[in-house]
């Protein structure tokens, strides 16, 4: 692709160290079976002013893992024209910036505690929902309106 676009210098980026270095050069390729391979990124390096190859640890290339995990899940037609992704870098997260209405003021365990007092579940919940919900309530225990979670050793936490 970058030999049809006419691109004259190339930085390759990789987080297998072990390829980085044999593609460099610095170490020898020892597989009878990536050796063409070695040969062929040679002859392909002749076409270009010059190639840079950078090792990116992993932990710093998680979003390349993530978009190579994506592309190779969708179907890519032949000779389809497709525009290139735009990446932002943002100060919050992106849910952060999609919500719309007030969250919701009740504490995560509500639904236990209710269960617990009124042997009630919360209106329109599904049958998981409320296997859910009954599942959960073996864990706690209440005392008038203080709940406590069980621990195995069989101590109480409010």
């Amino acid at each position: 692709m970058a030999i049809d676009q006419d691109i004259e210098e190339l930085l390759i980026m990789g987080d297998l160290d072990l390829i980085i270095r044999q593609a460099q050069g610095e170490w020898e390729t020892r597989d009878v079976k990536l050796i063409p391979y070695r040969q062929h990124v040679e002859e392909l390096g002749n076409r270009f002013k010059s190639i840079e190859f950078r090792y990116i640890p992993y932990c710093h290339n998680e979003l390349a893992d993530a978009l190579a995990t994506l592309a190779s899940m969708l179907p890519y037609p032949g000779n389809a024209h497709i525009d290139p992704l735009e990446i932002q870098i943002r100060e919050r997260h992106g849910y952060c910036n999609t919500v719309e209405i007030a969250p919701n003021t009740q504490p995560w365990y509500q639904d236990i505690k209710r269960f617990l007092k009124t042997q009630e579940y919360p209106e329109r919940a599904s049958g998981d929902q409320k296997r859910t919900i009954r599942r959960h309530t073996s864990g706690f225990f209440l005392s008038g309106d203080v709940l406590y979670k069980r621990t195995p050793d069989l101590n109480l936490l409010r």
